[in-house]
C-alpha cells in the first residue's frame, strides 16, 4: 500500500531539512515509520523517518487515522517510493510482507504536478494488471 507523506515544508527539530532529506532518498530505501501516540496534535501521528534517521515527516492524518493499529511493531516494512510536490511517497507492506516497487509506482503522475505543498492527492492508484 502507498501512503503520502506530508509535512516537507515544515523544518525537524533538530534544525535538518525535510525537502533536503528527501532529495537524498532513492526508491526503494528502507523507511522507518514510528507511531507518536502522544504526539499533541495528533494522538494518531506517524513519523517517516529516512535510511539515514532524518524524518521526512508524516504520514497523511487521514490514512494514519485508519491504518494506526497496523503501524507499530516488527511486521511493518517500508522503503521510500518517490519524491511528490507534498513530500513524498512510501511503499508499505503489512504482516512482515516485504513492499514491492514496479515502475508504474515511480513515475510522477501528471494530474499531481500542481498540487500545493502539504496536501495529500486524494488517491494514488496501485498499478493495475490485466486479467490472464
Amino acid at each position: 500500500m502507498s501512503f503520502a507523506v506530508v509535512g516537507a515544508a515544515h523544518p525537524n527539530a533538530d534544525g535538518s531539512n525535510r525537502q533536503f532529506e528527501t532529495l537524498l532518498c532513492h526508491a526503494g530505501e528502507p523507511v522507518t515509520l514510528v507511531p507518536e501516540p502522544h504526539n499533541p496534535h495528533d494522538r494518531y501521528a506517524v513519523a517517516v523517518y529516512s535510511c539515514r534517521d532524518v524524518q521526512l515527516g508524516y504520514i497523511s492524518a487521514r490514512r494514519a487515522r485508519q491504518f494506526a493499529t497496523r503501524f507499530g511493531g516488527d511486521l511493518v516494512r517500508a522503503v521510500f517510493q518517490r519524491r511528490a510536490v507534498f513530500g513524498a511517497w512510501v511503499r508499505v507492506g503489512f504482516e512482515g510482507k516485504e513492499p514491492h516497487l514496479t515502475s508504474a509506482m515511480l513515475a510522477e503522475p501528471v494530474e499531481q504536478a500542481d498540487a500545493p505543498i502539504d496536501e495529500e492527492p486524494v488517491f494514488y492508484p496501485d498499478e493495475i494488471w490485466p486479467d490472464d
